[in-house]
């Protein structure tokens, strides 16, 4: 890991995977990764079947321990979208065999979508919606011991998509970011907008 960076609108230090893929700007409280070319993140459920991305493990990320207790992290995703499953990604992570991710994602149809992932050994992948633009609003929340995945075009109104819980409870969960070209030559992925709050989340469904 390279050394801790302080990310504007997040009170805990985040670390690199790779000082290179990252560029934080905090006059802007911009937060920019270059995904490299065949990067991903991903446990293939159906290994041998070739139905789904090839696994790996070897995505750019930025990670940080987040304080105890309920929070709520969201930021605005960017991504220069050109292959099949470029994305940007709000990441959770315990250990490389459990973790969750929120996807802004590029489909095989070519169009941006959202896609959440966990995983516990293996990866399952879900596909919640389509994006008519190449910018949205991830927010992931934690709630006593689950966690919720909510998406939003305004960055106002927001959408479940996923309510989960991955491991057990007294690992040390980290969050951040990631940015991933699983099957192209790499992308650009822009963070910003970004907010972190301890409040609690009170209602999963009501588009608060």
């Amino acid at each position: 890991m390279a050394l801790s960076r302080h990310v504007p609108g997040l009170p805990f230090p985040l670390s690199p995977s790779s000082g290179e893929a990252w560029t934080i700007d905090e006059a802007t409280a911009t937060v920019t990764a270059a995904a490299a070319a065949h990067s991903d993140i991903f446990i293939d459920p159906g290994a041998g079947t070739q139905l789904n991305a090839e696994s790996m493990l070897n995505a750019a990320t930025l990670l940080g321990v987040p304080p105890d207790g309920d929070f709520q992290f969201s930021a605005r995703v960017t991504v220069d979208f050109a292959s099949t499953y470029d994305a940007g990604v709000l990441l959770l992570w315990i250990d490389d065999r459990h973790w969750g991710k929120f996807c802004f994602e590029y489909s095989p149809d070519r169009e941006p979508m959202i896609v959440s992932v966990v995983t516990r050994g293996v990866s399952d992948d879900a596909n919640a919606f389509v994006v008519d633009d190449r910018t949205v609003w991830l927010r992931v929340s934690r709630i006593d011991h689950a966690f919720a995945y909510h998406a939003s075009l305004d960055g106002k109104t927001w959408r479940m998509i996923r309510f989960f819980t991955i491991a057990d409870t007294t690992t040390p969960v980290s969050i951040g970011f990631e940015a991933q070209s699983p099957t192209g030559d790499g992308c650009v992925v822009t963070f910003d907008d970004i907010h972190f709050t301890s409040t609690r989340l009170r209602e999963l469904r009501d588009g608060s």
